[in-house]
């Protein structure tokens, strides 16, 4: 799993409600055990240029297996490499931060894993896996592939609220914030892990459920809909890319 599913993270936590008596205020925490991630695809293809591009989320990048690096999603860079002829190892810088990936395909080539590890701003280490199965396509790497598990890093949030119309959300083992209006204009997140123009627009549609839409240079990239328990203990979001339905799932229970 990519630095984009990171970001994925930071994106699908920032749905969010009004005032300082909202369901959304609190401290809340990524509860890997009862989100779904799994599900999504990614495509790989050989262009005629001898360049492979990766296709993901709704976003796609070129590159060479040269161990150079190249501009990547959501404004990072990649860099990949070739261990042996069914592995690989990707180096995702964005920011001050750095993941590497492993990707290895199992003999008969129907299954890939993928293991990400790096250290988060705060100094923590991180580490996230993700297993796909083969759609179509062969050998190696080109193809379409589905995810069917994936398991993340648990990660803290604060909400507060931003005057009587919004509030603020601070990813804190990331160092990264956002502060909306629900006024259906767009707002800046700022961060050493978030791209550049990367910006969201809310709007609540009841008590316990906001929708919002994040993009990026002015481009709609996803769409989310959170809805808090009536228990008030749970945030649910249910997110896709633009333009796609493959929805992820992702829980945060209250602390």
């Amino acid at each position: 799993m990519r630095l984009q599913h990171l970001i994925l993270l930071f994106v699908a936590a920032l749905g969010v409600t009004m005032a300082a008596d909202s369901p959304f205020i609190g401290k809340w925490k990524l509860n890997p055990a009862k989100s779904q991630f799994a599900g999504t695809t990614t495509t790989y293809e050989m262009l005629p240029s001898g360049e492979m591009q990766i296709t993901a989320e709704g976003q796609s990048y070129k590159f060479k297996i040269d161990g150079k690096e190249y501009p990547a999603m959501w404004g990072a860079t990649a860099a990949w490499k070739q261990l042996d002829p069914n592995s690989w190892e990707t180096t995702i810088k964005m920011g001050g931060m750095t993941t590497t990936d492993t990707t290895k395909i199992s003999a008969d080539g129907k299954t890939m894993t993928d293991t990400s590890r790096g250290k988060k701003p705060n100094g923590e280490n991180f580490e996230m896996n993700a297993t796909w199965v083969r759609v179509s396509g062969g050998p190696g790497l080109v193809g379409k592939w589905k995810s069917t598990k994936v398991q993340a890093s648990s990660e803290m949030w604060e909400i507060t609220a931003n005057g009587d119309d919004g509030l603020t959300m601070k990813m804190v083992d990331y160092n990264a914030v956002c502060s909306v209006k629900f006024d259906g204009k767009d707002y800046p997140c700022t961060g050493p892990t978030m791209p550049k123009n990367f910006n969201m627009a809310a709007k609540k549609t009841g008590v316990r459920s906001v929708e919002f839409t994040e993009k990026m240079d002015g481009k709609v990239v996803y769409g989310d809909l959170f809805t808090v328990s009536p228990d008030g203990k749970t945030i649910t979001d249910e997110a896709a890319p633009a333009g796609s339905s493959e929805k992820v799932k992702i829980v945060y229970d209250r602390q």
